[in-house]
């Protein structure tokens, strides 16, 4: 196996046995960044220090430091600040913007070693389901490039998936990690509101936004979160319960677990492919010894209007700062997308408006957050589809901003009930034309393409939803990308 296709873990390992050095594994991935940015456009920039950072990160390997990922080389959604590397939201107001100070989860990042390789491609202002709206261009899947990624976390997703990088940081406001990592055979995780710090993330919607990750393996993204969750005073939103090793229970199984699912998730709206795929998640579960349960989550038709009432309006107001007078450059730059939702934004505030919207939206809200707080009397987690299709071609739904939201809807009412999300990978699709099995024997442009599903459990039960992702992890192959 090549360096830059380790997993954290193996890393980590390899780092401390003195197997190969910092310097080496960070070299692999910037080979391959080279090698394939120009075809994903996954990176908008490269840190022209990262070689620096890994022959620190060898010194200080000589003076046997327990740092938990020290020498390991992380790539960050540029929605992230870095102190003295290029922050832009993926967007041209922002576009030579240099930061000065590191967002809390960077800094969380650096202090446990890690070498930062660059900056990550996404939706500008993570405004998006599939990676085209960036204003330096869309990420391509590179499982095959004529289709998307998913968004909005799509160069973190891409990157992770093509081994540019060994894991990568992201942000899910309505799916937006979750979806590119069902798109791109990765892991993604969305935490619960509050478990990891926002200070530093450039804001979208401040009551929906959380800060996950996309990695290799389940166990990666434990790893990853025992670094990143809890602990900061400069967000007052942060938990201040005691965070626990997400490592300690990984390889408990799921004996004896209730796992919920929503019989609203299997309905109307999903392709035929991914309801076929979940089914054999469910079965799988079975055999590994979970009790399957049959619930009902009766508000989930309202979600996507309710989302896209709420989201835009915090939208409007985060971007309300951006006027070419304090920094960046003026709203006239600002892409299609952006500008959408502010208007939507401003809108649905409006006087005459806000209790007609607004107020309903924030009411329903509380409904969906009380569907799930009725169902985890009844279930351990649930299970559910991440995206009601699989990715689709780029430019598809491009015009059509509806048809994409509708990908939002299994995904958003995790966010509004500020619940945490795990994406799992389950296997890849085929097109139409091939029926629903992996087909090994044909061309890489025909082999079908990733997809994944979402386990959900009540508030800070990260511990948990780990435990059931690794064990069907286990019962998996892992599939090396390679174009």
């Amino acid at each position: 196996m090549k360096l830059n296709e380790l997993t954290i873990k193996e890393a980590v390992e390899g780092l401390k046995g003195k197997k190969f050095s910092s310097v080496e594994i960070t070299q692999a991935c910037l080979d391959q960044i080279e090698k394939h940015n120009s075809e994903i456009n996954a990176f908008i920039a490269v840190n022209e220090h990262a070689l620096d950072e890994a022959r620190r990160a060898d010194e200080i390997r000589e003076s046997d430091s327990n740092s938990p990922l020290l020498g390991v080389p992380i790539a960050l959604k540029d929605i992230y600040m870095t102190k003295g590397l290029r922050t832009t939201a993926a967007s041209k107001v922002l576009e030579n913007y240099i930061p000065q100070y590191d967002a809390t989860v960077v800094r969380k990042l650096k202090d446990a070693g890690a070498v930062i390789l660059g900056k990550l491609n996404h939706d500008a202002w993570a405004h998006g389901a599939s990676g085209e709206n960036s204003d330096f261009g869309p990420t391509k899947n590179p499982w095959n490039t004529d289709y998307v990624p998913g968004g909005s976390s799509s160069g973190s997703a891409a990157a992770v998936a093509l081994n540019m990088t060994i894991a990568a940081s992201g942000t899910d406001t309505g799916g937006s990690i979750r979806q590119p990592a069902s798109f791109t055979n990765t892991v993604g995780l969305k935490p619960t509101y509050g478990l990891v710090s926002r200070y530093g993330i450039i804001a979208m919607a401040s009551s929906l936004d959380s800060i996950g990750h996309l990695t290799k393996t389940v166990e990666d993204c434990a790893i990853y979160l025992n670094v990143t969750a809890g602990n900061d005073p400069m967000d007052a939103t942060i938990t201040k319960n005691r965070i626990p090793n997400y490592l300690e229970d990984l390889n408990k199984g799921v004996g004896g677990i209730k796992i919920g699912m929503p019989k609203e998730y299997l309905g109307s709206g999903l392709d035929p492919r991914i309801k076929e795929n979940i089914e054999k998640v469910i079965k799988k579960f079975g055999e590994l010894g979970a009790e399957m349960v049959e619930i009902s989550l009766p508000h989930t038709e309202y979600g996507l209007a309710c989302y896209y009432i709420i989201q835009p309006a915090e939208v409007s107001s985060n971007l309300a700062r951006y006027d070419g007078i304090r920094y960046g450059y003026d709203r006239s730059y600002f892409g299609d997308e952006a500008v959408r939702r502010i208007i939507l934004g401003t809108f649905t505030l409006s006087s005459g408006y806000y209790e007609a919207y607004y107020k309903k939206a924030m009411q329903v809200r509380t409904l969906i957050r009380q569907d799930f707080e009725k169902a985890f009397e009844k279930v351990d987690a649930i299970i559910s589809p991440v995206s009601p299709t699989p990715p689709w071609k780029l430019g598809e739904k491009v015009d059509d901003p509806l048809k994409m939201y509708l990908s939002d809807a299994y995904t958003v009412i995790a966010n509004l009930a500020g619940i945490p999300g795990l994406a799992v990978p389950s296997g890849f699709i085929q097109h139409q034309t091939f029926g629903a099995g992996f087909i090994g024997d044909l061309p890489r442009s025909d082999r079908g393409l990733p997809t994944g599903f979402q386990i959900l459990g009540p508030q800070f039960s990260e511990k948990l939803l780990f435990r059931i992702g690794h064990a069907f992890e286990q019962t998996q192959e892992r599939r090396i990308c390679e174009i």
